[in-house]
C-alpha cells in the first residue's frame, strides 16, 4: 500500500513517539479484561489525533485499539507498525475496514507471541544471562554490566526495526508472519531454544555428593561412582525435576528456589552435599 500520495501522512517523529510509548508502557496497565489493550491504545493515541479530525472518528478509532490484546512486546512491535500503517491508509480514504484492522491485530498477536517468547525468553535472554553469569562467577561486576549494556540496546533496536518494518510492509507483513515458512522458522527457533537451555543447564547447574562410605575396609566415593556411570547425572535429574514441578505441578519459581535452598542447607548440614 503506497502512501506517497496520502494527504494525511505520519512523520518519522510520529512513528517514533508511538513506538516509544508502546515499548515503555506495554505492561504498565495490565488487567484481566484487556491485558495489554490499554497500553496499545495509548501508543495509538498520538497517531489517532494526527490522522482523524472529528471527536467521533477519534473515539471510534481509539475504541478499536483498547480491546483485549496480548503478545510478546519486543517482537510484537511489528503489529503496532502494521496497525499504524492501516490507520494511515484508512484516514486517507483507502478501502480499509474497521474489521480488517481489528482482525490483523487479533490474528497476529497469537503467532507473534509464540515466536517472540521463543526468541526473547527462550534464546536471547538465557544466552545473555549465561554470559553475564560466567563473567560474574569470580565476583566481577562485568557480569551484570554486560547483561545491562547488551540487552537494553539490542531489545530497543530489534523492536524499533520491526515497528518500522511493519509500517513499511503493511498487509504484506501478515503473509510473512503467518505463512508456512514462518511456521517452520518458529519450529527451528523452538529447537534452538531447547538446545541453548540444555547447554546453559549443563554449564551452570551443579550438584555433587560429598558423602563417602568408609567402613575401615572399603571406601566408596558416591560422586565418583555416579560420574563413572553417567557424568553430570545429578544436574540432569535436577533440571528434569524442576521442569516437571514447574510445568506439571504448577509450582512457582520462587517456591521452587526456596525448596532447593532449604534442601541445600539441610544437605550441607548432614554432610550429604
Amino acid at each position: 500500500m503506497n502512501n506517497k500520495n496520502f494527504k494525511k501522512k505520519l512523520s518519522k517523529k510520529d512513528l517514533f513517539k508511538s513506538w516509544w510509548s508502546w515499548i515503555h508502557f506495554n505492561l504498565a496497565a495490565i488487567s484481566f479484561e484487556r491485558l495489554e489493550g490499554t497500553s496499545f491504545g495509548q501508543s495509538m493515541l498520538l497517531i489517532i489525533n494526527k490522522l482523524y479530525d472529528t471527536k467521533e472518528e477519534k473515539a471510534k478509532a481509539l475504541k478499536r485499539h483498547t480491546g483485549f490484546y496480548n503478545t510478546e512486546p519486543q517482537i510484537g512491535a511489528i503489529v503496532n507498525g502494521i496497525t499504524v500503517g492501516l490507520e494511515e491508509a484508512k484516514a486517507n480514504d483507502q478501502p480499509v475496514e474497521d474489521e480488517l484492522i481489528e482482525g490483523v491485530k487479533v490474528g497476529l498477536m497469537g503467532p507473534i507471541a509464540g515466536v517472540g517468547d521463543v526468541i526473547i525468553q527462550g534464546i536471547l535472554v538465557p544466552l545473555l544471562l549465561s554470559i553475564g553469569m560466567g563473567l560474574a562467577a569470580d565476583g566481577s561486576i562485568l557480569g551484570p554490566l554486560f547483561y545491562t549494556v547488551t540487552w537494553l540496546p539490542l531489545s530497543l533496536f530489534v523492536s524499533y526495526f520491526l515497528f518500522k518494518k511493519g509500517y513499511t510492509l503493511g498487509l504484506d507483513a501478515v503473509n510473512i508472519i503467518v505463512g508456512e515458512e514462518a511456521k517452520r522458522l518458529t519450529e527451528a527457533f523452538k529447537i534452538l531454544g531447547i538446545v541453548v537451555m540444555g547447554g546453559i543447564s549443563a554449564s551452570f547447574v551443579k550438584l555433587n555428593i560429598s558423602a563417602v562410605f568408609d567402613n575401615g575396609k572399603a571406601v566408596i566415593n558416591f560422586q565418583e561412582l555416579i560420574d563413572g556411570i553417567f557424568p553430570k547425572l545429578l544436574p540432569l535429574l535436577i533440571v528434569l525435576l524442576s521442569w516437571k514441578l514447574l510445568q506439571k505441578k504448577s509450582i512457582t519459581p520462587l517456591k521452587l528456589m526456596g525448596i532447593y535452598l532449604l534442601l541445600s542447607i539441610v544437605g550441607v548440614f548432614l554432610g550429604i552435599f
